[in-house]
Formats: structure tokens, sequence, C-alpha cells
């Protein structure tokens, strides 16, 4: 048996593999695509709010940054939603997965851009000092390891060559 046969490790064919992967995809962005709605969601609300009003003009700018990033990281969580919908029972399901995927990544990048910008607003404003920068970075460096280093990490280490 060489190795496209071995493939997964699993006795799988690519059908049942795609919904096997789509599957554990979906479960994936749910997480994500909690997270993402409920911050968008109170982003959302801070335009209504009289303190709006009162922001700095680069603190407007950062919301409305933070808002456009929100939207952009929710449709992009979702889209896998439609795509499945839309190409259901059209016998892609391999190629649907991959591009569902590719969407989530988009998604979880989006996540991490407005997650950025949030907690950049926040601290602006509720502290006005200039170690928010510096605070900001070392939540970013935070994120990136326990979103991407440390899972890159693992597949590369373990990996079957």
């Amino acid at each position: 048996m060489d190795q496209d046969e071995r493939g997964s490790g699993r006795d799988e064919t690519e059908e049942e593999r795609a919904d096997r992967m789509w599957g554990e995809l979906i479960q994936e962005i749910r997480v994500a695509q909690t997270g993402v709605q409920i911050l968008f969601g109170f982003l959302l609300t801070v335009v209504f709010t009289p303190r709006y009003a009162d922001l700095r003009h680069t603190d407007q700018v950062i919301y409305i940054v933070t808002v456009v990033l929100g939207a952009c990281a929710t449709g992009a969580l979702i889209g896998p939603v439609s795509l499945h919908r839309l190409v259901s029972g059209r016998r892609v399901k391999p190629q649907a997965v991959r591009w569902a995927s590719r969407l989530t990544f988009v998604g979880l990048l989006l996540l991490l851009a407005t997650m950025t910008a949030s907690l950049l607003l926040i601290l602006r404003v509720a502290t006005h000092d200039d170690y928010v920068p510096w605070l900001v970075s070392g939540v970013v460096v935070w994120y990136a390891l326990c979103w991407f280093v440390l899972p890159l990490w693992t597949r590369y280490r373990h990996t079957t060559r």
C-alpha cells in the first residue's frame, strides 16, 4: 500500500473523508461564529450610546474599522454554510470542504483583526495610557501563538512524512 492509498490513515473513500471533514469543520465554525457574532452585536450598539459622540476622531475611526472587520469576519464564517447549502447534492463535497476551510481560515484572520481593533479601542478609551499599544501587541502575539503557531508546530511536528 503506497502513501496515496493510506491517505489519512483511515479506511474511507474521498466522499466519506469529505463528510467527516465537513462535520469537523462545522463544529469548528460554530465556536468561532458564536464569538464573532456576539462581539459584532456588541459593536453595533456602541454607535447608539451617548458616549460615542464624545470619542476622539481617531477612536471613531478605529470603531468604524472594527465594525467593518467584524462584518467581514461574520460573512466569512457564515460563508461555508451558504456554500454547503448552494452546492448540496451536486457531488462536489470534497471541493466544497476545501473552499469552506479557506473561508473559515480567512474568517479567523478577520476575527483576529476584529478582536485586536476592539481591544485597542476599549483600552484607548478606558486608560488613555501610552502602554496600550504594547498591551494590545502582547495579546495579539498570544492569539497568534494559540491560533496559528501552536497548530502549525503540531502539524509540522506530528504529521507523518
